[in-house]
């Protein structure tokens, strides 16, 4: 048993997650390098010269940001909308990650709140959530702030975001991602953070950016609070 874990989770009272990683892989079977070749050949139509450094991007969500960085906001919204039509396309062929369901249902059973914030659109996340019948356990879902990408996480914005939702104070909350950009925005939000280590090369890198603990599997938290929710 994970001890840090146990800690960790005996001084939160709500608990936010991250969707693509913790709750599922979005792009299990609409992969994120097509989507990112679909957007780019959207910024070709609107006339935008594409660099070759943008044009072999493979995140779909980092071709929204720097689309936003560099383009007037008509573009933008144009990458914006194409996004988020993929995103829905997407969370129907989503692959569910291994315990995710089971750690919303158990945080909801121990009396948690339980949000999602993540830099996909809310569209695609409560479609996921209701396909999966998971809907009725999230009190809140965060998603991408529209054709505004400087919004997403690392800005710790939607993570406070949920807080406020969830009426608990940062240090109360937890929140549960796979990337770097989970990490930074929960410290920069005061809220702690566990590192979901879904490939072990993100284990090092983890630690570095000051995950409060490092899981390999979302059974580690399923575990803990199905445990509390029968104590």
């Amino acid at each position: 048993m994970n001890a840090d874990l146990g800690r960790l989770l005996g001084d939160v009272d709500a608990l936010l997650l991250d969707f693509d990683g913790p709750v599922c892989s979005i792009f299990a079977g609409y992969p994120a390098p097509q989507i990112a070749a679909e957007l780019v050949d959207v910024l070709r139509q609107h006339g935008v010269n594409v660099p070759p450094e943008l044009a072999s991007e493979p995140d779909p969500l980092e071709v929204l940001r720097r689309t936003g960085t560099a383009s007037d906001q008509d573009v933008t919204r144009a990458i914006e909308d194409a996004l988020c039509a993929a995103e829905r396309r997407a969370v129907e062929t989503a692959e569910p990650t291994p315990y995710g369901r089971e750690v919303i249902v158990a945080a909801r059973q121990a009396g948690m709140p339980v949000a999602v914030v993540s830099n996909n659109s809310a569209g695609a996340v409560n479609a996921y959530l209701v396909a999966h019948r998971l809907a009725a356990h999230v009190s809140l879902v965060v998603g991408r702030a529209y054709a505004e990408p400087d919004r997403m996480k690392p800005n710790p914005e939607p993570i406070l975001k949920a807080v406020r939702a969830v009426g608990e104070r940062p240090n109360r909350c937890v929140l549960v991602g796979d990337s770097i950009s989970d990490i930074d925005g929960a410290r920069a939000a005061g809220v702690q953070v566990i590192g979901y280590v879904n490939r072990p090369i993100k284990l090092k890198a983890f630690q570095v950016a000051g995950a409060d603990v490092v899981i390999a599997s979302m059974g580690e938290i399923a575990g803990l609070l199905i445990g509390r929710s029968l104590s």
